[in-house]
């Protein structure tokens, strides 16, 4: 069964300020939950945060590019991407 991946209204606008390669990055990224689910343990700097969210890194290196995403209920299988941009801004 595969899970369901929405972005939040500023997550969306993050989105497309993020230069192309970054989007691109991103994308997999969000391919990837969609297939196998929101834990991501083979992405760079990935870790489980406080109440189901998580996180990891889309670029090493300055800037770094991070994304921040949570597990929305636990019947449906629903993500919701809430951050995707530099590691200095990043809510975690």
């Amino acid at each position: 069964m595969q899970w369901t991946v929405t972005y939040s209204r500023k997550a969306t606008k993050q989105r497309l300020r993020l230069p192309v390669r970054i989007q691109a990055i991103l994308d997999a990224l969000t391919v990837d939950i969609q297939t196998t689910g929101p834990t991501r343990g083979n992405w760079p700097n990935y870790a489980k945060l406080a109440d189901g969210r998580h996180h990891c890194h889309l670029k090493k290196g300055k800037p770094t590019y991070v994304a921040v995403w949570k597990e929305c209920g636990d019947e449906i299988r629903l993500v919701e991407f809430t951050y995707a941009g530099t590691h200095e801004k990043a809510p975690y």
